[in-house]
């Protein structure tokens, strides 16, 4: 099944390249849901994630010609384009929280983060994409409490590896163990289940 939902994939990228705006629109109703939940879990704010998620399938336009199939399926480039977008916003956020005078946010900030983008999604598409992040709660559920904690803070809140050695009070080679150590676990456990 990962298979051919990855030809799909694949198949739409190769027209997005031809500049086929009909792909880009498939491919954004393939995919943005998980995105902008993945999005969402890293910035925490609807605004933020929504020009994010723009900016996400943006760049899937105009560099779709540099996937590289040996790095991962069309999604998995997708999702890595979107987290690093947003980890480079929450970055960016944080040295303007540095630098500012006042604190960024007020009674007004909360009342956004309920929104959602509009999707033509099916309800085929939600639940597989519900059963998915099923399964990556599950796998991240199965690991050491050190290398969750590790995996969660580098992937979701952006830190890198040596802000986690100093954030956890640890070597980096420890905390660059645990992640991979982390990853491959969660892979295999990935594989059996997706």
């Amino acid at each position: 099944m990962e298979t051919s939902k990855s030809e799909v994939d694949l198949g739409l990228l190769l027209r997005i390249t031809a500049r086929d705006e009909a792909a880009l629109a498939e491919f954004y109703d393939r995919h943005s849901r998980l995105v902008y939940s993945v999005i969402m879990r890293i910035l925490r704010n609807s605004s933020d994630a929504e020009e994010v998620l723009q900016e996400a399938f943006v760049r899937v336009w105009s560099r779709s010609d540099t996937y590289d199939a040996l790095l991962g399926s069309p999604a998995a480039w997708l999702l890595r384009i979107a987290r690093n977008r947003a980890i480079d916003r929450l970055r960016a956020r944080r040295a303007q929280l540095n630098v500012a005078v006042t604190p960024v946010g007020g009674a007004g900030a909360g009342a956004t983060q309920s929104m959602e983008p509009v999707t033509r999604d099916t309800p085929e598409t939600v639940l597989e994409g519900a059963m998915t992040a099923g399964a990556v709660r599950t796998a991240l559920a199965t690991l050491t409490p050190e290398q969750r904690e590790l995996i969660e803070a580098a992937f979701f809140e952006g830190y890198t590896h040596a802000e986690l050695a100093t954030r956890f009070g640890v070597p980096l080679g420890t905390v660059k163990t645990r992640i991979r150590t982390g990853l491959a676990a969660m892979h295999d456990r990935l594989e059996q289940v997706i």
